[in-house]
């Protein structure tokens, strides 16, 4: 297809349509601060071969996940993915395949997402999940207004250990809606007195758990406070892997959980694209956004799967509505069904018992280093230390030395003095006894 430029008399005639007479009209909703000015210092042309040696030359200067011991969490995780599952994602039928809206020839697509869905209530400990979100964090921001549309309230209490990111997506779309949010202050020692926060007029509480500092949350009080003023509890994990030994919140009373699906099946792959996890009360399934795929037979008796709920903006009136996420994360789902397949109940459990004790030994290794405090009592794999100077910095000088060690907070929460010399550290199955020690031995000379 030959590409055909735009002339100015069909830019001007574009823009006289939707009432604007510059172009920088369009993009007035971005702060100034946030566009960039003239063109970017790129050539204006080059030839295949010179673009693929430039790019590879930019390649080389990044440090691979996989190429040093790597210790970054803060809601993306490296784990292992078994190579079955690239196999089989890249087979025709399901790497090509889309939105599922003729059941008599979309069977196995229908049929995969409605195991994903069960895998997921299973996991959560919830009645009912979708066919997946975005990701954990828009996943977050519907689950707010979900709890709005139930209790006809507009108020979010959103916990200090609530990942910022996630945060700022709900503030974001909350601020759009015209709902409010209470968000609390940073809570990197787990001590934050959240029920406070809660009154008459708090349509959900967000509690992340493990929050985005590692802490485990006990949600069953939080739970009976939220439910005694009408509230609900919205239960928000981005690490899944911990659903495998931690008490899923739905047996601690959570009304919605969500959360980000990324650690099974799903690499790193720069930050996505990744898939959210949706689970709520049976209770509550019309009020569920994205789509939900069921069970049931044909003429003939025979069993087959079907588009059971969809109430998007495709399929009914806007104003009917209940989200605006017009598609869910196929493929990746697939990725994490197929994943969830392989290990079963018994080889999530262990996988995560193994997280959790490369974590602590992790932990002791850190602790031992001169100037470093960790934070945290309790956590799944993934833990806070405070060190004697800021994170940004030791982070930067770790990885001269070859090691990934860690998120600063500073990183996620930019401006916040109180939090730059912390610093986030996460270890998986895929760390070594030779990793941790390295770890330890490059803060140790770091700090030195």
């Amino acid at each position: 297809m030959r590409y055909l430029p735009l002339s100015d008399a069909d830019r001007a005639d574009m823009m006289a349509r939707v009432g604007v007479s510059d172009i920088n009209e369009i993009f007035a909703d971005i702060p100034a601060s946030a566009q960039i000015e003239g063109l970017l210092d790129l050539p204006s042309h080059q030839g295949e071969a010179a673009v693929e040696r430039d790019l590879s030359r930019m390649a080389a200067r990044n440090v691979a996940a996989g190429s040093v011991p790597f210790f970054v969490g803060g809601g993306a995780y490296r784990h292992h993915v078994p190579a079955t599952v690239d196999h089989l994602i890249q087979r025709s039928e399901f790497l090509t395949s889309y939105t599922p809206y003729q059941p008599e020839i979309t069977q196995g697509t229908l049929q995969y997402l409605f195991e994903f869905q069960t895998q997921v209530a299973a996991l959560t400990g919830m009645d009912v999940a979708n066919a997946s979100m975005y990701d954990g964090s828009t996943g977050t921001a519907e689950a707010v207004l979900m709890a709005h549309r139930v209790t006809r309230r507009n108020k979010a209490v959103l916990s200090g250990g609530l990942h910022p990111q996630y945060r700022q997506v709900v503030e974001g779309l909350s601020a759009q809606a015209g709902d409010r949010t209470q968000a609390l202050a940073a809570d990197p020692k787990g001590t934050e007195d959240i029920l406070a926060a809660i009154d008459d007029e708090t349509s959900c509480v967000v509690v992340q758990s493990p929050s985005v500092y590692g802490h485990l949350i006990d949600l069953a009080p939080i739970t009976e406070k939220a439910h005694a003023h009408g509230a609900l509890l919205i239960a928000v994990f981005t690490e899944v892997v911990s659903l495998g030994l931690v008490e899923p919140a739905g047996a601690q009373g959570a009304d919605i959980v969500v959360g980000e699906g990324q650690s099974i099946g799903n690499g790193l792959t720069f930050g996505g694209p990744y898939v959210g996890l949706f689970a709520t009360r049976q209770k509550y399934v019309r009020q569920m956004p994205g789509r939900l795929c069921g069970e049931t037979v044909d003429a003939n008796g025979k069993r087959g799967f079907v588009l059971t709920l969809s109430t998007r903006e495709q399929h009914i009136r806007r104003d009917k509505a209940t989200s605006n996420i017009c598609t869910n994360s196929g493929l990746c789902c697939l990725a994490f069904t197929i994943h969830m397949s392989l290990l079963g109940g018994n080889g999530l459990s262990r996988l995560a018992r193994i997280n959790h004790a490369n974590a602590v030994q992790l932990k002791g290794l850190l602790a031992g280093v001169p100037g470093v405090t960790v934070l945290n009592d309790t956590f799944f794999n993934e833990f806070t230390v405070e060190l004697p100077k800021p994170a940004a910095g030791v982070v930067e000088a770790l990885a001269e030395k070859g090691v990934l060690g860690g998120v600063p907070m500073s990183r996620l929460e930019p401006g916040k003095a109180e939090l730059e010399n912390l610093l986030l550290v996460a270890s998986t199955e895929v760390n070594s006894d030779e990793d941790r020690a390295a770890f330890a031995a490059a803060l140790k000379e770091v700090l030195a």
